[in-house]
């Protein structure tokens, strides 16, 4: 199915926009930004949306890719030299363009000074737009529900194959290198992150990279991952242990596991982020490692895996209906370890349907 079949309404929801911040045309630099608009995965892309034209420039290695991935979603330009070339001659070629949008928290600074060069963009007014894309990605539809539950499944598959692999005695580098590679042999299109293998203490970091610390019988191992299918992405946790795992290993998961159980429960659209997080981290406070609970409940997930909407202390927006989040608490304990169990799930006004299947108990390897 290509761009012009399926994303028309995409567009009409940014243009529909577009007058409430009075300007007469948005330029889009995110990429992702890009694809969602129009289809396009090429690296290199200017779209410049109207409310009566949507034109991408691009450069010649895309010129086919761009044919048949946009198609009726945007008329492309390919441009030999800078696709700001490109950009400028097109909106010198439409009419009734005096004020335009550019998206700040994309955009370079040297190439906001071409917006101010008067033989460039300075023959137009600019606005700084912050989310005018992202806050319609927030919301997916059936199409990109259906490539997130496929990318889980391909981060369970390849979480199966990691397990019956290594051992103890691998370092976190050498275990990382066997997740990657299950991964592409499950069919994910490229790691959407770096995977976090951290085991023993430094499963405490809840951002560690992997190292060349051997993994000790007895100690806990962190695995935080995830796949990419036709750009979706998914984002998995879970905890290993070599060998049988001791009364605090199983204490601390069942309370992280419980949190998550107790989230994926109760949250839905229409409650705000805050409350959300609020939830998980209740009931990790009442178990007495509140003080270990650092980070935010959860974030959605799409052709990013960190995107719009938050689930943390400070969100106050409401969740929509049709958002996919994880669900992530955590504990970690400096010098001992850290436990995080973080699933997917899609929202409705009625409660939240986990979209990963992976077991949830603390996982063994012998």
């Amino acid at each position: 199915m290509t761009g012009g079949e399926r994303r028309p309404w995409r567009a009409a929801q940014v243009v529909a926009g577009l007058a409430a911040e009075h300007v007469d045309a948005l330029v889009v630099t995110s990429l992702p930004n890009i694809r969602w608009l129009t289809g396009f995965s090429g690296s290199n892309a200017l779209l410049l949306v109207t409310p009566h034209e949507r034109v991408l420039c691009t450069d010649f290695r895309y010129e086919a890719q761009a044919a048949d991935e946009v198609g009726e979603a945007a008329r492309v330009v390919v441009e030999s030299q800078s696709l700001w070339t490109a950009l400028w001659r097109e909106l010198g070629r439409l009419g009734g363009v005096e004020t335009a949008g550019f998206e700040s928290a994309h955009l370079l600074h040297r190439d906001f000074a071409r917006l101010l060069d008067p033989q460039d963009g300075g023959r137009w007014q600019w606005r700084p737009l912050l989310d005018a894309v992202e806050r319609h990605r927030a919301v997916k539809d059936a199409d990109e529900v259906a490539a997130i539950v496929a990318a889980c499944r391909i981060a369970e598959a390849a979480l199966a194959a990691t397990l019956e692999r290594i051992r103890p005695g691998m370092t976190e580098l050498a275990i990382c290198g066997v997740l990657e590679h299950a991964l592409r042999d499950a069919g994910s299109e490229t790691a959407p992150f770096e995977p976090i293998v951290a085991s023993g203490p430094r499963s405490a970091l809840p951002h560690a990279r992997a190292s060349d610390r051997p993994w000790q019988r007895g100690e806990l191992l962190l695995l935080d991952f995830g796949a990419r299918c036709r750009g979706y992405v998914s984002d998995l946790t879970r905890v290993v242990v070599a060998g049988p795992a001791d009364a605090r290993q199983r204490e601390v998961h069942a309370v992280v596991a419980g949190a998550n159980a107790t989230a994926a429960a109760a949250v839905r659209a229409g409650m705000t982020g805050r409350d959300a997080d609020a939830v998980a981290r209740g009931y990790i406070a009442d178990a007495g490692y509140g003080e270990a609970f650092g980070h935010s409940l959860g974030h959605g997930i799409g052709l990013e895996v960190h995107e719009a909407p938050r689930l943390s202390k400070t969100a106050e927006a409401p969740l929509p209906a049709g958002a996919v989040v994880t669900i992530e608490p955590g504990v970690y304990l400096p010098g001992w370890g850290g436990i995080r169990v973080e699933d997917d799930v899609v929202l409705s006004g009625s409660g939240a349907t986990v979209l990963t299947r992976a077991p949830r108990d603390l996982l063994a390897v012998d």
